[in-house]
């Protein structure tokens, strides 16, 4: 009679690679496609926000992994608006407004405890982004820019190592 063994081995790879498979989602890009592309990267959880608007639209935005501020994607105009997190709290939805015809126009995080960051204006079509498994946390922002502020905007979701 063969052994089982190397059966249950693998059914327990496969539901174990399932799982980790399920702890990764993207949420579609939004907004018009034009400009650079751009990706945000970072080693840790992100721990901070900033989010520049100029006349209403999202100009810029940066993030902070850890200890270390990534770039900023887009331009630095105005008044930043900030978000600082807190120890072992992540952002689990992204929301906002958007006209496919140039910019996103609204941007709102809101993190695992509640909080939230708002910019720019309630002007356009609405999104709203959400990881598919309730213990993920945003990990990448990714969509296009040009030189005057933010054209598209798409979220990942996943653990932070």
């Amino acid at each position: 009679m063969p052994s089982l063994l190397p059966w249950m081995v693998l059914c327990v790879l496969g539901v174990t690679s399932l799982t980790q498979a399920d702890q990764y989602s993207f949420s579609s890009v939004v907004g018009r496609a034009s400009g650079l592309q751009y990706a945000t990267e970072g080693d840790g959880h992100i721990t901070s926000i900033r989010v520049w608007d100029a006349y209403g639209y999202i100009a810029g935005f940066q993030l902070r992994y850890a200890i270390t501020w990534g770039p900023v994607y887009g331009r630095r105009i105005g008044q930043a608006t900030e978000l600082e997190l807190t120890e072992g709290e992540g952002i689990v939805q992204l929301s906002g407004k958007y006209n496919y015809r140039n910019y996103i126009w609204q941007l709102m995080f809101v993190t695992s405890r509640g909080r939230s960051l708002v910019a720019g204006q309630p002007s356009g079509s609405s999104f709203n982004f959400y990881p598919t498994n309730s213990s993920s946390e945003l990990l990448i922002l990714s969509g296009r820019v040009n030189r005057y502020g933010i054209t598209a905007i798409g979220a990942h979701w996943g653990w932070s190592t």
